[in-house]
């Protein structure tokens, strides 16, 4: 009865999903004015000046900020190289205005799918720019394919450049394992639920499974993990959080919540206000059709709520 009543949400999160990778529905999105107000909600902007102008924004109302570069799956060395020197000038300007020096990027965006050696050498170089600023580079988590050699370049590059974090996906099967060694080499983990469409064998189908699976995670993480970040807008899962954290008495000092720029602004807003620590993913740049697409995958019931406000705010 839970998969039948899980069926059509399900339904939807595999359309969005199969949409967000075709690139000729994308180019059509992307001359839509209605579609572009709709993407206004959850990217920042599409240049340099509009993600910084949002990240002081958001630092002024005590907002922690991690920046998204928005890109994957490039076709040639070339655009993976020009897509490090993004993230490279990305952070100098931020670090220069007093800005949180903290970025997050895909290794399919670095070249990972092209050549692991090219995905390395621009990852790296990203890495040994945020070493020199004091700031941190975080290296997301895309589908199964890419998690094991997304785990090994984060172990590499934290022999010379220790500030780099990952992000693991609850739905995973093998993500307690991967969990367990992250914490004993100190690495510091995101753990979000997971927003590709992956098979039954590999990852966990239903609502439950996922989100019992992100509560044993999660609660690894905050007794020993090294500064988790809780990557979640499912208010059950953050209350559980807090009551755990209350009952093991770990601070906001230990641990964040992270949340996507324009999603949950409430919550975001009363999670401040009582004490918490919420770091907000703010993305920016023109290649914004996939995350777009893949935020309605997360959650269908985001496409309703940005038509509402498309539409109210068009009044």
């Amino acid at each position: 009865m839970t998969r039948l009543r899980e069926l059509p949400a399900h339904l939807l999160r595999m359309t969005f999903i199969w949409t967000s990778r075709r690139r000729s529905i994308g180019r059509l999105a992307t001359r839509l004015p209605v579609t572009r107000r709709m993407v206004a909600r959850f990217v920042a902007g599409e240049t340099l000046d509009d993600v910084l102008a949002t990240c002081e924004r958001l630092h002024a109302a005590g907002y922690r900020t991690t920046v998204d570069v928005l890109g994957e799956s490039v076709a040639s060395p070339r655009q993976a190289e020009a897509a490090s020197g993004r993230y490279v000038a990305t952070l100098e300007s931020l670090t220069a205005r007093g800005l949180d020096g903290n970025v997050s990027l895909k290794p399919s965006q670095m070249g990972m799918l092209i050549d692991p050696a090219v995905c390395r050498i621009n990852v790296a170089r990203v890495a040994a720019s945020a070493q020199g600023l004091g700031a941190f580079v975080r290296v997301d988590m895309e589908d199964h394919e890419l998690t094991e050699p997304t785990l090994e370049l984060v172990r590499d590059l934290r022999a010379t450049t220790p500030d780099v974090g990952v992000v693991i996906q609850s739905y995973l099967h093998r993500s307690a394992a991967d969990v367990e060694r992250l914490i004993a080499e100190g690495t510091r983990v995101r753990l979000c639920k997971g927003a590709y469409d992956e098979p039954a064998e590999l990852a966990f189908v239903t609502r439950a499974e996922v989100d019992g699976a992100y509560v044993t995670l999660m609660e690894r993480l905050l007794r020993d993990g090294a500064y988790p970040a809780l990557a979640t807008h499912d208010i059950a899962l953050i209350r559980a959080a807090i009551a755990f954290a209350r009952r093991e008495g770990i601070g906001p000092d230990r641990f964040e919540f992270q949340m996507l720029y324009g999603v949950r602004r409430d919550l975001q807003a009363q999670l401040l206000k009582d004490g918490w620590t919420v770091r907000v993913y703010v993305p920016y740049g023109s290649e914004w059709y996939p995350y777009f697409m893949r935020r309605l995958a997360e959650r269908p019931a985001n496409l309703l709520f940005v038509l509402r406000s498309v539409l109210s705010e068009g009044r």
